[in-house]
Parts: C-alpha cells; structure tokens; sequence
C-alpha cells in the first residue's frame, strides 16, 4: 500500500472516531429544551451536524499535530 493511501485511510478513520466522539459527548447536553416538541427528526440531524462540526476540526488539529510532530526532525539536520 503507498503512502498516500495509507494516510487517507488514517485520516477518513481519525476524522470518523472524533466524529463519533464528539457526537456521544454531545448527549450528555439537554439540547431538547431548545428543540420544539415533535420535532425528533429535526434534532438528530442537529446533533449529527454538530457532531460533524466539533469532531472534523479536533481530528483535524490531531493529525496536524502528529505529521508536524514529525517533522520536527528536519529542524536539526
């Protein structure tokens, strides 16, 4: 397997954990105070795209960190 596709495969799954993550965080927020009653629907895909919203930039931040992390090795040479 390259490296690139290697790396895909590592961020598509960083990106989908922190996206579960921050999605079984989010349940423990009363977020249905907000929401209007009988609109059930409307408030999963809410948290779902909340979900999304946290968890992309966290993944994200985590895989800069590590390839920087790295890379930091070519300060020295």
């Amino acid at each position: 397997m390259n490296f690139l596709g290697m790396q895909s495969l590592i961020t598509i799954i960083s990106h989908m954990f922190f996206i579960l993550l921050s999605f079984w965080a989010l349940k423990g927020i009363r977020i249905e105070k907000f929401i209007k009653k009988n609109n059930v629907g409307q408030a999963r895909v809410l948290y779902l795209f909340l979900a999304i919203t946290i968890g992309y930039p966290v993944s994200t931040f985590f895989i800069d960190l590590i390839l920087n992390s790295q890379n930091l090795i070519f300060l020295f040479y």
